[in-house]
């Protein structure tokens, strides 16, 4: 999973998209990197770490120009290193391009193969970097007429942001997995996978880049063309854990998809208790909203430490659940003596969620019973998230009896595939990627890649 952006016609166009990648941080912690153009050249910088690690000021007047794209990096395929951050950028025959990618492209290794046997010498093991070898050995006359054929041989998940020295290109796929937003900073349009970068610069939200479309930004405006055919399938999951609350995905704002997702769990799935606890962040909105339909107490039980990072230091004595507790504690004082429901959003391994239910237990609760405002996590993702195998999800081998008394749990319960899709506006069960839940995958997998 990562996060992109671009502006075009701003005179400060890096940093504005400094800021964008600031409020795009959730999608990718890895590795952070810009490029820009000033009419002639593109400009790049890229580095592992956090956005504000990678970048400072003297950094950001190293990247001039009016126009810009970045990326920040969680890796879905292909080893974290530098070689693999985003965006990537060369210069070809009809002159520079720098691409920045969010997806996984399906059949990515065939394309590697193919490529690489056509002469192509990859410098990186994500599947970003395929983009610019096709379009290099297209024989189009333009480069969005290159892009466009391109964008016919790749199979998967893409949104994408295209720069030259001339013009700034969105696309997506005709599926539109993954979100791409288009917006309006005065004079200037900036482009990226989530509105929460519009707000934090002050642009104005215009649309969706539509499933299938390419959209050309360049000094005479904006044009749109439609690449491929629509065939919609967003992935279900964006509202239920990946994007941010404030951002609007998919037409819907997400807080309020997560809040309907909590009281459709608690039609489903009540619990006789005292307290609903939520299982921060992500759980907080729909523990809200199962919390107001059952006209149960919601407290925040668990409380989270902002300030984690990564630690080398423990302590020579054994600490159970060590590494949870770095991250989350639990409040005695909400929690003592009474009937707990945790509401999460989500469960994979299952040790994560075990771990957290023993610290409950621990800190007095008589009961816990624990919900998912989500299905079971059955099968891995191939469209952009980072999901384990099959055999490392629980749910793929394990029955909801069997989870439950693995976790310790008073009683278990998730909502259905058909509660998440009214809950996100499509009762009709049309239009949402829903693959990680039902092995209904919209792409045939022949091999991962990852942007």
């Amino acid at each position: 999973m990562c996060g992109i952006a671009g502006v075009f016609g701003h005179p400060e166009a890096a940093k504005l998209t400094y800021l964008a990648l600031h409020a795009l941080q959730h999608r990718g912690q890895e590795s952070a990197g810009i490029v820009s153009s000033d009419g002639t050249r593109l400009y790049g910088h890229r580095a592992m770490g956090h956005v504000a690690e990678a970048f400072s000021e003297e950094r950001l007047t190293k990247l001039p120009g009016d126009s810009a794209l970045g990326h920040v990096r969680y890796s879905t395929a292909g080893d974290s290193s530098l070689r693999n951050c985003g965006p990537f950028w060369v210069d070809h025959a009809l002159g520079p391009i720098a691409v920045a990618h969010n997806g996984n492209l399906t059949n990515a290794e065939t394309l590697r193969r193919t490529l690489e046997e056509e002469g192509a010498i990859f410098q990186s093991t994500t599947d970003s970097e395929a983009f610019l070898h096709l379009i290099a050995r297209s024989r189009e006359v333009t480069t969005v007429e290159r892009i466009r054929e391109a964008l016919k041989r790749v199979e998967g998940a893409y949104s994408l942001i295209f720069l030259t020295d001339r013009f700034l290109v969105a696309a997506r796929d005709p599926y539109g997995f993954r979100p791409l937003v288009l917006g309006r900073l005065r004079d200037a349009w900036v482009v990226a996978s989530e509105t929460c970068a519009f707000d934090l610069i002050e642009a104005t939200f215009e649309r969706e880049v539509a499933p299938g479309e390419i959209v050309v930004i360049d000094a005479n405006g904006v044009r749109s063309l439609q690449s491929q055919p629509a065939r919609e399938a967003r992935c279900v999951f964006e509202h239920i854990y990946f994007s941010r609350p404030d951002s609007v995905v998919f037409g819907k704002n997400v807080y309020t998809v997560r809040n309907q997702l909590g009281r459709e769990l608690a039609r489903e799935q009540p619990a006789k208790a005292d307290v609903v606890v939520p299982v921060p962040d992500s759980g907080v909105p729909a523990a809200i909203g199962y919390a107001a339909e059952l006209g149960l107490p919601f407290e925040m039980g668990l409380i989270r430490s902002h300030y984690v990072g990564r630690t080398f230091i423990e302590p020579s004595q054994s600490i159970r659940h060590f590494g949870v507790k770095l991250k989350l504690n639990a409040a005695r004082s909400v929690i003592e003596g009474k009937r707990i429901v945790v509401v999460d959003d989500s469960i994979v391994r299952g040790t994560t969620s075990r771990k957290i239910v023993k610290m409950i237990r621990q800190a007095g609760a008589t009961e816990v019973h624990l919900r998912i405002s989500a299905p079971p996590t059955t099968g891995p993702c191939f469209y952009g998230i980072d999901t384990p195998t099959k055999r490392e999800l629980i749910a793929s081998s394990h029955s909801v009896d069997e989870i439950r008394d693995y976790l310790g749990v008073d009683t278990l319960g998730y909502l259905s595939l058909d509660g998440v899709l009214r809950a996100a506006g499509a009762a009709d069960g049309r239009g949402f990627c829903h693959a990680c839940f039902s092995g209904d995958y919209p792409v045939g997998v022949r091999a991962q890649g990852g942007g």
